[in-house]
C-alpha cells in the first residue's frame, strides 16, 4: 500500500524572516500613526502624479491658448487656466517633475558632503594634530555660513553661479550642508568613544573603515530623518526662488513660478492661477515633514523599541 509522501518545508532564510518582520512593524506603525500613513500617500501621489504627468495631463502644460485667458474652474478646464491661457491642472501635474528633481538632487549632494565632512570633523576633534586644526576651521566655516539668512544667502549663489536649474541644486546643496555636517559632528561625537569603536581600533583599522563601517552607521539614523524634511524645504526654497525671478524661468511648470505669475490677479477677484499651486506646494511639504517624522522614529533604535512595546 503506497503511503503519501509529505510535501518538504520550505525554509525561509533569517534575511527574509527579518524583511517581514520589518515589513509588518512599519505596517503596524502605520496603522498606529495615522498622520505617519498620510505623508507617505501624499508623498507617493506627488511622485507618481510626477513620473506620469506626460500621461495624464488634459493640456500641454506649456500650451498657451489666448481664447482660454484666465477662465474659472470649470468642465473643460477643472483648475481654470492663468493669465496666458495655459491649463493650470496640467501645470500642477506637472510641476514636481522640476521641483522634486532638483529638490532630490541638492538635498542628497548636501547630505553626501555635509555628512562625510561632518564624520571626519567630530571624529578627529579634540586629537593632538593638524587635523584638529581642519577640524575646527570647517567649523567655523559652517559658522560663517548659517550665520546669513538662508534665502538671502540661495539668492546671492543663483546670481553668482548664473541663472540655471544646476545653480538652483548647487545653491541648495551649499545652504543644506551645515545642516547634515553638525548633526553628523554631534552623532559622531557621542559614538566615537563606545567599546565597539575602540575594540575596532586596537584591531588595527584604519580610521576611513572605523568611520565607514562602524560609527557611521550608527550615527547615520538623524541624517535619514533629516533628508525627507530638508527634500520638503527644498521644495519650498526652489518655489520661493522662482517667485522673486531667480529659480525656474517661466513657461516651465513650477510651482513657485506659477504663484508668481497669478498673484496680482489675486486683487481682481481671479484667485485659481496662484491658490492651486500654492495649496500643492504646501501639501507636498507637509507630506514630506511627515515622511521625515516617521523615518526619526523607525530609524532610532530605542525609539522604536519603545513603540514596539507599545504596540505589542
Amino acid at each position: 500500500m503506497a503511503t503519501a509522501t509529505a510535501a518538504p518545508r520550505v525554509a525561509i532564510a533569517p534575511a527574509e524572516r527579518r524583511s517581514r518582520g520589518r515589513l509588518r512593524f512599519f505596517l503596524a506603525v502605520l496603522r498606529a500613526r495615522p498622520l505617519f500613513a498620510l505623508g507617505y500617500a501624499i508623498v507617493t501621489l506627488v511622485v507618481v502624479t510626477g513620473v506620469l504627468a506626460p500621461l495624464i495631463v488634459p493640456y500641454g502644460p506649456m500650451v498657451a491658448d489666448p481664447n482660454v485667458y484666465l477662465l474659472p474652474p470649470g468642465a473643460a478646464h477643472p483648475l481654470g487656466t492663468d493669465g496666458t491661457g495655459m491649463d493650470i491642472l496640467s501645470r500642477v501635474i506637472s510641476a514636481p517633475r522640476v521641483d522634486l528633481t532638483i529638490a532630490v538632487l541638492g538635498t542628497l549632494l548636501s547630505a553626501v558632503v555635509g555628512t562625510a565632512i561632518g564624520a571626519l570633523a567630530g571624529y578627529y576633534e579634540g586629537q593632538r594634530s593638524w587635523r584638529t586644526a581642519l577640524s575646527t576651521f570647517v567649523m567655523r566655516g559652517a559658522d560663517v555660513l548659517q550665520a546669513f539668512p538662508v534665502f538671502v544667502f540661495a539668492i546671492a549663489l543663483v546670481a553668482v553661479f548664473g541663472q540655471s536649474v544646476r545653480s538652483i541644486v548647487l545653491a541648495i546643496a551649499f545652504v543644506n550642508a551645515p545642516i547634515y555636517l553638525r548633526l553628523m559632528r554631534s552623532q559622531v561625537l557621542s559614538i566615537r568613544r563606545l567599546r565597539y569603536v575602540e575594540a575596532a581600533y586596537i584591531a588595527g583599522a584604519s580610521d576611513l573603515g572605523i568611520l565607514a563601517h562602524h560609527v557611521i552607521p550608527n550615527a547615520i539614523a538623524p541624517v535619514l530623518a533629516q533628508l525627507s524634511v530638508n527634500v520638503g524645504w527644498s521644495v519650498l526654497l526652489t518655489a520661493g526662488l522662482s517667485f522673486v525671478g531667480a529659480g525656474v524661468v517661466a513657461p516651465t511648470p513650477e510651482w513657485g513660478s506659477m504663484i508668481a505669475m497669478g498673484f496680482q490677479n489675486v486683487v481682481t477677484g481671479q484667485w485659481w492661477p496662484s491658490v492651486f499651486p500654492g495649496i500643492a506646494l504646501g501639501f507636498t511639504v507637509f507630506g514630506f515633514a511627515l515622511v521625515g517624522a516617521s523615518i526619526e522614529v523607525l530609524a532610532d533604535p530605542a525609539r522604536r523599541r519603545v513603540l514596539s512595546g507599545t504596540l505589542g
